[in-house]
């Protein structure tokens, strides 16, 4: 992976955590108008478009963030209609996902080299 991907990679996911602690820990600043809704919508992307690593890119990519949009509509829904709305639940509920996605995608990729594996085997 190029150098540059990486750091746009990293600065995106130390912007996010920070955003996820905002809004968390409930620090009253500037950044939480930016940072908080970036966690909230480029979690759940990510997951979703590694989960869909072996496609295209692009469509990889928009499937992510409109699954994304439409996780945190639900779960906005849900919240209302119990009435439990709590902004701290809902990125507690998007950290809990995105964690589970990325445990999806450990998983699959475990998967796909067990595969790659026996296929070597047989030839």
């Amino acid at each position: 992976m190029p150098t540059n991907r990486r750091v746009i990679r990293w600065t995106l996911a130390l912007a996010c955590v920070a955003g996820a602690l905002i809004a968390l820990i409930d620090i009253d600043t500037p950044l939480r108008v930016v940072l908080t809704p970036l966690f909230m919508i480029v979690v759940p992307a990510a997951g979703i478009s590694g989960l869909l690593r072996d496609r295209d890119p692009v469509e990889s990519l928009a499937v992510g963030v409109a699954a994304s949009l439409v996780i945190n509509v639900l779960l906005a829904q849900a919240m209302l209609v119990f009435s439990s709305w709590s902004p701290r639940a809902g990125v507690a509920t998007i950290a809990v996902l995105g964690g589970f996605m990325y445990v999806l995608q450990v998983l699959y990729r475990g998967a796909a080299v067990m595969r790659a594996e026996q296929g070597a085997k047989t030839r």
